[in-house]
């Protein structure tokens, strides 16, 4: 749906509809026929477009559990954590976050010394 033809034909129809005007009068009729055809592909690729996400979704995710899989230091916990309830997601956010805040508060100390000791050797 998404390619170039498919633009061309939705053009197509539309100077079609356009050049159509003339020979209906630009009656209430026409318009309203343009009107009904937009809405209607408008209704059915809202339901397109959500199913192309939801594969490039689920594509995504097995992709995600496949490296999860082969990487041997890597929590196998994590794979399929799109099946968890929000509560279960948002416990393991927290993990997370206190993990990162370790991390920060290392590497800030780390630098801070490492600045210690370039100060101590340039004087």
């Amino acid at each position: 749906m998404g390619t170039s033809w498919a633009f061309l034909v939705a053009v197509a129809l539309v100077v079609a509809w356009l050049l159509s005007g003339r020979l209906f009068h630009y009656s209430d009729t026409w318009q309203l026929v343009i009107n009904t055809a937009t809405t209607i592909v408008t209704f059915l690729m809202v339901f397109l477009i959500q199913n192309t996400q939801n594969r490039d979704a689920r594509a995504i995710h097995l992709k995600l559990d496949e490296i999860i899989r082969s990487h041997h230091g890597a929590h196998n916990e994590m794979i399929d954590i799109e099946d968890l309830s929000d509560e279960e997601l948002a416990e393991i956010s927290k993990r997370y976050e206190k993990i990162r805040k370790e991390y920060d508060q290392r590497t800030k100390s780390t630098l801070h010394q490492a600045k210690k000791e370039l100060k101590k050797k340039a004087s």
